[in-house]
This record gives C-alpha cells, structure tokens and sequence, in this order.
C-alpha cells in the first residue's frame, strides 16, 4: 500500500512517552517509517516502550539523525505541520485535503512534526512544499504531539483506503523529484544569483525562500531540475568567459 511509503519525521521531540505514543499510533495505522532529528529523549526507554505496548518494533527501527537534510534523504514530498501562519503568505491546509498527496505509489513522502515546546521554526518549515494545520477550538488549538500524529495518522489511512480502489484505473502521474537534489538546486540556484549580484548576503535568505515557494508549487521532476541546473551551469561558465 502506498502509505508505506510515508515516513513520520520528529523533529527534537523531548518525551519518550510522546514518541512511544507515536510509534502506537504508526502501528494502527499501517505506518512504519519514523525518523527522529536530534532527539531529546531516548526512544528505547522504558516510558517509551510501555507507551508503545506492541509497536516496540517501531521503536528499534526508528533512524535517529542530526539534521532535516539527512531525514528526507530520498523522499519525493514532504508536508509540515504547523499552528501558524509564516512571515511569507503561506497556504495552511487541513489534514484532510492536504494529506492524500503523499500517497502517491512508488514513493517516499515525509510528514513532519515539530517540537513539543515551539512547533516547527521557519528554517524547518523551508524543507516542506506543502503545511498541513489542524483545525481545532481557537480558544485552545494547541495538541500535545501525539495527539497531532493520530490525528493526521487516521487521515492517512483513510485516505489510503479510497485510493487503493483508484490506483488501477488513474494513469501514473509525473514522479517528483527527491528532496535531496531539489536542495542542491537551490544551493547552486543561490550560488549563481550571489555571483550575478541578484542576491545580496544580507537578503538572500529572504529571497531564497520566495523561490523555494515558486519551485515547490511546479512539483518538478528530477529531469526538469536536471535541466535548470544546466541552465546555472551555462551561466556560470559565460560568467567565466566574460571575466577571464
């Protein structure tokens, strides 16, 4: 099923009862795939294993890594959740709508969570091409982390079982590319706008991630970036020529 291919990223969680709660929740919900970013608690733990109960399995499973970069090695999409709008005009969807886009087959998507304490900063967020909010009373919206999971979690599954009837019957859609090198096109996007002084130092974070936004809307496929990187590689060589 497709929802195996969905991987559940936390970002700095700081209870091993929240994240063996999460690891139950994947098991109910026929996710498999949790990443852990400079975690600050020990999943094997025995709060974490009895919040677990049967999906320990998770648990021992779960990669713990040190950075965004490293947790969406090899996904195609990945969606963040947040409870705020950003400085930049930001689309917040609900689960519900939002969610069914990473279940495209033969993929790796990545849904990511925020710390208990502050949520997912801006820099964190810029991993994500789409933002998922749940809705909740406006008087208190805030969910506990484990709350947030199950809750996006049941969307998954659901959403999974109307697709899986659909899947024979919708001609394949374009494969996006992996996380992984759409990051080394805005890197070098960055580098090439810096040397034809596009980009300033002090405004190129800003400006970075309006493209971000632009790039991220087209979901491009590993071929189209390919080709806009030879573009910037064009550029830079008649920059050379022009300033030997």
């Amino acid at each position: 099923m497709s929802i195996g291919g969905v991987r559940i990223v936390l970002v700095e969680p700081a209870g091993a009862l929240n994240v063996g709660s999460v690891a139950r929740i994947m098991k109910n919900m026929g996710l498999g795939q949790l990443v852990l970013v400079k975690p600050q608690c020990d999943r094997h733990s025995e709060q974490a294993r009895l919040m677990a109960v049967h999906a320990v399995d998770i648990l021992e499973r779960a990669r713990q890594v040190d950075t965004m970069t490293e947790a969406l090695q090899g996904c195609h999409r990945a969606i963040a959740t947040t409870a705020r709008s950003r400085s930049l005009p930001t689309q917040l969807e609900s689960p519900r709508v939002a969610l069914p886009w990473l279940l495209e087959e033969n993929i790796t998507s990545a849904l990511i969570f925020g710390p208990e304490e502050r949520g997912l900063s801006n820099l964190e967020l810029n991993y994500a091409q789409k933002f998922v909010c749940i809705p909740a009373n406006p008087e208190y919206p805030s969910l506990n982390l484990a709350q947030a999971v199950a809750v996006c979690a049941y969307e998954l599954y659901q959403a999974n079982l109307q697709q899986v009837d659909l899947q024979s019957s919708t001609p394949p859609s374009i494969t996006n590319a992996p996380l992984d090198i759409l990051e080394g096109y805005y890197e070098h996007l960055e580098q090439v706008l810096l040397e034809i002084d596009y980009l300033y130092p002090h405004t190129a974070a800003a400006r970075m991630e309006k493209f971000r936004r632009i790039y991220n809307r087209a979901n491009l496929s590993s071929e189209e970036v390919a080709m806009l990187r030879g573009i910037l590689k064009k550029m830079q060589l008649a920059i050379a020529l022009k300033n030997p």
